[in-house]
């Protein structure tokens, strides 16, 4: 039995990168999305926030000087094709996904609507929600933390290329331990980065709790939702 019925999932767009410089890479979205399928057959509903940093990096040196609102609307744009570059592999894979925009774009997706997603979710598609929070200024980090509370997930999954929240940077401390759990309050204390500082405070007033964990770690995903010893939880 899963440990948990409803989850957030939060991918960067880096993570569909693999080893390219930018975009999206064919053999690493496949794997994601398998292993999005495996935690679905587990019976666990499953909804997904996804950044653009793969594609915006692209035209980030153009975006240098630019007004800070357009760059962030031009993100948003780039999350979109995101959500629908997973939707449409997730269609590959033989599972139903549908994805639900916070900025209207009503040709190519659906806008984001409550009632609807939690609707989606009851019958076992995955919900995609592309556009972050559709406001400049805001992470999809916060998109996610805002999500997650909205449907009333469990936990929010933060998905990243470190197995966890560390004493250090384990790349450079050899010695860095990983943090098995933390409270909020610590987390704030010891000055861990866990999450942008406004998605942060969302999360802890919410009482929403995060586990940090690797996407990159075969098999990590199903064992952070067996509730097994994966990653770092950081609760309340």
């Amino acid at each position: 039995m899963p440990a948990y019925k409803r989850i957030l999932l939060k991918l960067s767009g880096e993570a569909l990168m693999g080893d390219d410089a930018f975009g999206i890479n064919r053999a690493t979205i496949v794997r994601m999305v398998r292993e999005i399928r495996e935690v679905t057959a587990l019976g666990c509903e499953v909804a997904v926030v996804i950044g653009g940093g793969n594609i915006f990096r692209g035209v980030a040196g153009g975006s240098v000087g630019m007004d800070r609102a357009t760059a962030d609307y031009m993100g948003m744009l780039a999350t979109v094709m995101n959500s629908l570059a997973l939707a449409d592999t997730m269609r590959l894979e033989g599972m139903t996904a549908r994805v639900m925009s916070a900025i209207s774009i009503d040709q190519v997706v659906e806008p984001y609507v409550r009632p609807k997603a939690l609707q989606y979710l009851e019958e076992g598609k995955v919900v995609v929600f592309a556009g972050g929070t559709g406001n400049p200024f805001f992470t999809t980090d916060t998109a996610a933390a805002l999500r997650g509370a909205e449907i009333g997930a469990e936990v929010m999954l933060k998905a990243t290329k470190v197995d966890g929240v560390y004493t250090a940077d384990p790349k450079k401390d050899p010695n860095a331990t990983r943090y098995p759990s933390l409270t909020f309050d610590e987390a704030i204390v010891k000055n861990l980065a866990v999450l942008d500082a406004t998605a942060f405070a969302l999360c802890r007033d919410q009482k929403l709790p995060i586990k940090v964990f690797s996407i990159v770690k075969p098999g990590a995903l199903r064992r952070v939702v067996m509730g097994e010893d994966e990653g770092t939880l950081v609760h309340v």
